[in-house]
């Protein structure tokens, strides 16, 4: 069997990446492509408690103590449920991966991102997403898509999230083979097509 194919979707909140997460599962099964959808935090198992502290912990929580409990999540997630899929030939969706914690704990939150980005290849044995698509939309619209009701994380400030945004910006430029930067205010329709075109023509 071919080694499948892992993609990963990311952006600020309220970006739309769940969205197009969804529409691209219904697409490739169209082909009767078999396709995992999963997330980070909170994937099956271990990593649903691992996203219930760091969502919903109502204490304090260090930068570097958040860090280590996304890449906890992640190293769980890669080992248990991503490279035994891509093994079996499935089309990995994941709803954020290492892109996140660069752009949230190393931009937003000041960790320094060398060392995050030594303990993201620790943390996933050097796998990478095949693609990664960051979905791009300013400050305030992301404010209004969220709503009141926020977790900790989308608790954390205008200014916070301005460094994510930039933070993001920069993977982007720094990648451009695997990172495809999206315009999250253009229509689903064509997002949705964006998506299509790049995958294509891989």
């Amino acid at each position: 069997m071919s080694k499948g194919l892992f993609i990963t979707f990311e952006g600020i909140d309220g970006c739309g990446k769940t969205t197009q997460i969804k529409l691209l599962k219904e697409y490739f099964e169209k082909q009767n492509k078999t396709v995992l959808l999963t997330r980070e935090p909170g994937a099956k198992g271990l990593g649903e408690k691992l996203r219930e502290i760091l969502l919903n912990y109502n204490g304090e929580v260090s930068s570097n103590c958040e860090s280590f409990l996304f890449l906890a999540d992640r190293a769980q997630h890669i080992d248990t449920i991503i490279k035994p899929a891509i093994e079996r030939g499935e089309i990995v969706l994941c709803d954020r991966h290492t892109d996140s914690t660069i752009a949230y704990q190393g931009y937003g939150r000041g960790v320094d991102i060398e060392e995050i980005t030594m303990l993201n290849n620790i943390a996933t044995g050097n796998t990478k997403p095949d693609i990664t698509f960051i979905f791009d939309i300013d400050i305030d619209t992301s404010m209004s898509r969220v709503g009141k009701e926020k977790d900790r994380m989308e608790s954390a400030g205008i200014e916070f999230f301005k460094r994510v945004r930039e933070g993001y910006l920069c993977i982007a430029k720094s990648e451009p083979d695997r990172v495809k930067l999206i315009n999250g205010n253009d229509s689903i329709e064509h997002i949705h097509s964006q998506i299509l075109d790049i995958i294509t023509s891989k």
